[in-house]
Parts: C-alpha cells; sequence; structure tokens
C-alpha cells in the first residue's frame, strides 16, 4: 500500500504524519477483530483479560493517540511538521503481566512499523493466541498485512544470539520487566540513535475518599484489581482511604469481600487458593486484620499504613491514613495512583500526588489503560522520527 500524509493540528501548527495506510481503514479494521472478540474468549485468556483488551479497541481509543500527540486531525492545514515511523521495533515482554504484549502490538499497529516482539520465557505467552486471533479475524486490509507480513515473535531467553541480533537491528526498543532485566538488555550492544524506552519495577494504589466508598466503587475496585493481581504495575497493592478511620478501613474490606464472588465469577485454580490460604496467615503475622474471600480466591486485609504490604499474587491491602501519612507510605517507586474522590480537579491533588512521585493520576477504571504515555514517557511519540521542514 502507498504511503499516506495525515494531518493534524494543535492551535496553527499543523503536523503531517507518514503511515503506510489511512487511519479510517485500520480503525475499521480493528472493529472487525473487535466484533469477533465479543462473540469469545479463546485460551489462555481470562474473562477480565479479554475484556480489557475489548475495551482498547474502542474507535475513539485507537484515535486517542494521534490526538494526544499531534492533535486533531486537520487535513487542510498548513504542515509545519513531518513525522514518520521509525523501522523496526524491539518489544521485550516481562514475564509476569503478559497482557502488555497484545496491548503494545495495538499502539503499535498504529505506527504502522514492523515490531518483533520478545516474549516472557518463563510466564504465560498471551501474543501468540493474540496474534493468531488478530490474523484469523482482520479483513482484507491494512491490519492483516501488518499482523501477517510485520509482526514476528521471539520466545526464547535472552542469553540467546537472536535476542542480540534484535537489539543490534531494531530502530526503537520498547523494554518491561524487571530492573535487572532492563539492564541486561541494555548491555546488549545497539545502534546509538535508537531510542530506548524502559518500563521496570513498578507499584501502584488506590486513594479513596471514604464519602465515595459505594457499591459501585466496591465493584470497581475489585475489578481492576482481579485482572493482574498483585503481578500488574497498574494494579494495587494497596487502597488507601484518606482521612478515613480503621472502622472505615474494616467495613471497606468486608465489602471487597462480599462482593468479590458477584464481581469475579470464574473458578479459582488450586494453586491460587492455596497461595491465599497462606498469603492470609502471612498477613496476620504482619498484622493486618486478613480475611478470605468466597472460594480463596483472594485475600483482603484491613490495617495500619505503616504495615508492610505481604507478597502474593492476589492479596489486597485496606487501609486509612492523613493525606502525610498516605505519602509517607506510599512505595519509592510508585506509578499510579488510581482515584475514588469528589473532586479530582481540586488544585490540593497537585501538590499530593506530587509529593508522592506518582507517574500517572487517573479515576480508578482507568488504572490499566496503557497509552501512548507510560510512566512519564511519550513513548510513542518516540517511535517517529521527525524531518525538518524549513519554508
Amino acid at each position: 500500500m502507498s504511503e499516506v500524509l495525515h494531518r493534524f493540528a494543535v492551535g496553527d501548527r499543523a503536523t503531517a504524519v507518514l503511515l503506510p495506510f489511512t487511519l479510517d481503514a485500520l480503525v475499521a479494521d480493528w472493529s472487525a477483530v473487535r466484533r469477533a472478540m465479543l462473540r469469545t474468549v479463546p485460551e489462555p485468556f481470562s474473562r477480565s483479560e479479554w475484556a480489557h483488551l475489548v475495551a482498547s479497541l474502542d474507535d475513539a481509543a485507537l484515535r486517542r493517540p494521534f490526538a494526544e500527540t499531534f492533535g486533531e486531525p486537520a487535513e487542510d492545514a498548513v504542515v509545519a511538521a513531518l513525522a514518520r515511523p521509525r523501522g523496526r521495533i524491539a518489544v521485550w515482554l516481562p514475564n509476569n503481566v503478559s497482557l502488555l504484549g497484545p496491548l503494545t502490538s495495538i499502539l503499535l499497529s498504529l505506527c504502522g512499523a514492523p515490531a518483533t516482539f520478545k516474549v516472557g520465557s518463563r510466564g504465560d505467552d498471551l501474543m501468540t493466541p493474540w496474534i493468531a486471533f488478530v490474523r484469523e479475524h482482520a479483513p482484507d486490509g491494512p491490519l492483516r498485512r501488518w499482523a501477517h507480513d510485520d509482526v514476528e515473535l521471539l520466545a526464547v531467553g535472552r542469553e540467546d544470539p537472536r535476542c542480540a541480533r534484535l537489539a543490534a537491528d531494531a530502530c526503537a526498543r520498547i523494554l518491561f520487566g524487571s530492573d535487572e532485566a532492563i539492564a541486561a538488555i541494555e548491555r546488549l550492544p545497539h545502534p546509538a540513535d535508537a531510542p530506548a524506552f524502559a518500563f521496570g519495577d513498578r507499584r501502584s494504589e488506590v486513594w479513596i475518599e471514604p464519602s465515595e466508598v459505594n457499591d459501585a466503587s466496591v465493584r470497581d475496585l475489585v475489578r481492576i484489581f482481579a485482572v493482574f493481581g498483585q503481578a500488574g504495575c497498574t494494579s494495587p497493592r494497596r487502597a488507601v482511604l484518606l482521612g478515613g478511620s480503621p472502622a472505615d478501613a474494616l467495613a471497606l474490606r468486608d465489602d471487597l469481600v462480599q462482593a468479590w464472588p458477584a464481581v469475579e465469577r470464574a473458578r479459582t485454580a488450586m494453586h491460587i487458593a492455596s497461595a491465599n490460604v497462606a498469603a492470609r496467615q502471612r498477613a496476620a503475622a504482619a498484622g493486618w486484620d486478613a480475611a478470605l474471600t468466597a472460594d480463596n480466591a483472594a485475600t483482603v486485609a484491613a490495617g495500619d499504613a505503616a504495615l508492610p504490604v505481604v507478597e502474593s499474587p492476589m492479596s489486597l491491602f485496606v487501609c486509612a491514613a492523613t493525606h502525610d501519612e498516605a505519602v509517607a507510605s506510599a512505595p519509592s517507586n510508585l506509578q499510579t495512583l488510581g482515584h475514588v474522590v469528589a473532586d479530582p480537579a481540586d488544585p490540593a491533588w497537585l501538590s499530593l500526588v506530587a509529593r508522592a512521585g506518582a507517574k500517572r493520576f487517573v479515576p480508578l477504571r482507568a488504572m490499566h489503560h496503557f497509552g501512548p504515555v507510560w510512566d512519564g514517557h511519550a513513548f510513542w511519540r518516540g517511535l517517529f522520527e521527525d524531518v525538518e521542514l524549513v519554508a
């Protein structure tokens, strides 16, 4: 397909973005895939994971990266800048949050650049079934051509020589994983002008005003936590009731335990149930008032903000804290703050979020939304190179 110029503008400044397709055609192809997704949940995806992908393929969600990065469509605007996709993009995926692969692939398809995904060698591989689904259900158009011709999956350990070749050949690199793994990847020889966007160890929380606790917010918290448990960098390990009391924390814990089986209906795997029984005992030993949900699907514990969070895949911790206590006890690698507050636009929140060191401050429901800016890096914009234009 021939290349197409798309114009986007912010104010009187327009950027021409060169893509190997028309954006409308690509969005239409993803819409066809989305319709097919509504009819089935293939193995090995959970219903929560599949629903999250479906939401990511909404028409507005697909167009949002262009609007947030380059501005609104303005085909008649005078062009002041030109952006074109870089060459092949290399993506190193983590072992613990396999849904990052499909989510990243959606964003990379919007660039139209070839991409190689080095999938986690010790975790669940969702990229293989995801790309297979896209290849099967995309109509004959730019998405099918991209998925068939331009997407490569590499399922090897990072010591495999093919990883070194991947780093050496990539025009841009996106690195997910532990800080140690990212450091090892960065040591691989790579082009000096190939940008790298590294997303390492991060933790997230939900901050809630007690007046905003209701059936809807409780169910939303269950849904958000259940997608990844503690494994996801955007998944809350703590729910902090700002200005609340210990009694409020216990009440929220009980609400979460009660709501869990109505929201998460999937049968709990035996190893998860066993881990949760052990986590309840460990949490109690650490000073938390811990309880198990039905079917031992999760552990939910209430306690003081100063208590340490127990590491366990499906354990959520609830505490009450003043604003100063919430900031002081927040993790040093805080990424996302999901908020359930009456007025998030209140300027007082800006100071609080800045003091906590968060990279994102978003509504609870949007904690897992993966967009063109991540961990404070405009990585999607970095997948395009700029051409200087002088009139």
